[in-house]
């Protein structure tokens, strides 16, 4: 009880702009909440044991195993790789096209909102600095007054205002920008690992099918026989004649 009335007397001491920093305080948490939900769904997948499977998969031409491993979730990492899974028979520039269509698509909507902290963070400050200003005019009219009780008390009240406006400012602005510094590192992660698939699945699928060409022409060529070994079937025919 001490606590919560401490926490009212120190929001009613600080003036009208209190109420403005609240608001902002208010929708901080908000998008905050929701923004951990988006971004915590997204990093649910553990990005480096995906793109392994996947990649070991892929590798060994298992591409049923593989659609099976991106199928187990909806993160962008799983998007991207359904999409170049899906873009696979058809070259390394299609699945490199692929996998940036389908990140252009997924990313954006993690990093949605994520500017806004930051531009609430800074506009808590200022209205906290505002309210410094409006404070101190408080204070420096009471100095003109003639009464010394009257004087005493326009003095404390600016100081009062301009303090507590500010330091409620402060406390809502500094955390804000911590938080968007860590869910932009998280997103900066998943990123991370979607640029790592891209190039580790374009180049297990490339090989792939370039291990497929050869031994198809390789067998091709045992069939039909080598230019090589015609003269000496020819000479061996001879021979027995």
């Amino acid at each position: 009880m001490n606590v919560l009335s401490a926490v009212a007397t120190f929001y009613k001491q600080g003036g009208i702009f209190m109420h403005a920093v609240l608001v902002l305080a208010v929708l901080i948490v908000a998008i905050v909440l929701e923004r951990m939900i988006v971004i915590g769904r997204a990093t649910t997948l553990n990005g480096r044991k995906f793109t392994t499977d996947l990649v070991s998969s892929a590798g060994r031409g298992d591409m049923a195993g593989a659609r099976n491993i991106s199928r187990q979730s909806n993160a962008p990492l799983a998007q991207v790789a359904q999409a170049m899974l899906d873009a696979g028979a058809a070259g390394e520039e299609a699945m490199q096209s692929a996998a940036d269509d389908a990140a252009t698509l997924a990313l954006p909507e993690l990093t949605r909102r994520l500017p806004y902290l930051g531009v609430l963070a800074n506009s808590a400050t200022l209205i906290g600095l505002l309210g410094t200003i409006t404070g101190l005019i408080t204070a420096i009219a009471g100095v003109g007054v003639a009464d010394a009780a009257q004087r005493s008390a326009y003095l404390s009240a600016g100081i009062s205002e301009a303090l507590h406006t500010t330091a409620f400012g402060l406390v809502i602005a500094i955390p804000t920008l911590m938080i968007q510094g860590w869910l932009n590192g998280r997103v900066e992660g998943i990123v991370q690992d979607v640029d790592e698939l891209s190039i580790r699945l374009t180049r297990a699928l490339a090989g792939g099918a370039r291990g497929v060409a050869n031994v198809t022409q390789l067998a091709g060529t045992r069939a039909a026989g080598s230019p090589a070994e015609m003269p000496l079937r020819r000479a061996a025919s001879s021979g027995g004649q």
